[in-house]
């Protein structure tokens, strides 16, 4: 399953966009990530993706088919799961009641409700042993493994990754990467915005480069480890 963006243009006012003629593949079972400046349109390009903006031009697929027009609350059911940037746990919830959060659509059936939270639980052990503690008990990193965790509920063929280390102490970024990782282990699809260069490049497959709102460079990982200093200086 592949998400596309064919020539999009978009912005949260249509007389002044952030994205022209942005182009961008995310191939199947793979980490695709989208570096660039402050103000370069990495978050609105995913907030078109997933329906919060609607681009004046060009369109989305996902598999073939165009989801261009639907609202983000469409998106789970068509197999794409969005993680937003900064915290999204409620925190006078539990652990567990966050998780069946992320399986809102099979909230009628519970079986597969409880058939879900049993493989969460599996793959993430550190939130079964916490199941029924306050999810703003977490630790921070821990708060975000639930939220990457209640992505999963679904099983959705394709993850939208906004910034998951912001607002994070430096010593839980390298945890945040290895359960992304972990997800693209899994099979997901994931497309990764983050400021954090050096460590999106340690574990993406494959790169795009935005500025000013355009593509600006996009490659395998691998033709970056030369240029990615000399590319960051053009920011500046």
């Amino acid at each position: 399953m592949t998400l596309e963006v064919k020539h999009v243009t978009s912005g949260y006012v249509k007389e002044v966009p952030i994205l022209m003629d942005v182009n961008m593949v995310a191939r199947e079972g793979r980490l695709t990530g989208i570096i660039g400046p402050n103000g370069a349109g990495k978050s609105t390009l995913l907030k078109t993706i997933y329906g919060y903006l609607h681009p004046s031009q060009g369109d989305v697929f996902h598999d073939g088919q165009s989801i261009k027009g639907l609202k983000p609350d469409q998106m789970l059911g068509q197999g794409i799961a969005h993680l937003i940037q900064g915290h999204s746990v409620f925190p006078a919830m539990t652990v567990e009641e966050n998780l069946e959060l992320g399986g809102w659509i099979i909230k009628h059936d519970r079986k597969s409700l409880d058939r879900a939270l049993d493989e969460v639980f599996q793959h993430y052990p550190v939130l079964k042993n916490k199941r029924k503690m306050a999810a703003g008990a977490l630790s921070g990193g821990e708060q975000r493994t639930l939220e990457i965790a209640r992505l999963t509920m679904t099983h959705p063929r394709a993850i939208l990754i906004d910034e998951p280390s912001v607002g994070l102490m430096p010593k839980l970024v390298d945890t945040v990467y290895e359960e992304i990782v972990h997800l693209k282990e899994l099979g997901y699809t994931i497309l990764m915005v983050d400021q954090k260069v050096h460590k999106c490049l340690d574990v993406v497959d494959y790169i795009y480069v935005l500025r000013l709102g355009q593509n600006s460079h996009h490659g395998p990982k691998t033709e970056f480890v030369d240029s990615i200093e000399d590319i960051i200086k053009e920011w500046i």
